[in-house]
C-alpha cells in the first residue's frame, strides 16, 4: 500500500478528489501552500508519481529549489523536508516544539540533507511545518 491516499499513477490528484480525502485537514494543506507562495515566489507546485510505495505527492518549488512535498493520506497529510545541517542547527536554537526536533533528530541522512516528515493533523503542526520552511529557505 502508498504512503500517499491517492497510489493509481495513471490518475493523478483533483482538487474535488484531494478536498475529499484530506478532509478538515485540507485547510491546513491550503494554509501551507498560500503561506510558501506568498513568502516564497515564484512558487511552482507540480504532482508527482514516486512509485508505488509512495504514490502522489504535490512539490513545492522555489525557482530550482524544493520547499516541501506534500503527501496526501486519509483526514490529514505528511510533510516531506530534505534539511542540511545548518537548518538541522537553527531548528534546534529556534525554539521549536520537543516532538519536531525529536523527528528531526531522528530522520535518516542523505547527501542532501535529513529527510524529516511530519505528519498535519491540526493547527500546531501547519505551525510547525510553515517555521520549519521558513527555517530551512534561511539556512
Amino acid at each position: 500500500m502508498a504512503l500517499s491516499a491517492f497510489a493509481d499513477k495513471s490518475k493523478m490528484p483533483q482538487v474535488n478528489d484531494l478536498e475529499e480525502t484530506l478532509g478538515r485537514s485540507g485547510n491546513h494543506w491550503k494554509a501551507i501552500i498560500q503561506h510558501a507562495a506568498s513568502h516564497y515566489p515564484p512558487l511552482d507546485q507540480s504532482w508527482g508519481f514516486s512509485g508505488t510505495a509512495w504514490g502522489w505527492a504535490l512539490r513545492l518549488k522555489q525557482k530550482k529549489r524544493t520547499i516541501v512535498y506534500l503527501t496526501p493520506c486519509e483526514r490529514y497529510f505528511i510533510v516531506g523536508f530534505a534539511l542540511g545541517e545548518k537548518a538541522v542547527r537553527a531548528a534546534h536554537e529556534a525554539g521549536l516544539d520537543e516532538s519536531t526536533l525529536a523527528l528531526i533528530d531522528g530522520a535518516r541522512k542523505y547527501a542532501e540533507g535529513r529527510a524529516v516528515r511530519i505528519e498535519v493533523r491540526r493547527k500546531r503542526d501547519r505551525d510547525q511545518v510553515i517555521r520549519l520552511a521558513a527555517i530551512k529557505m534561511e539556512n
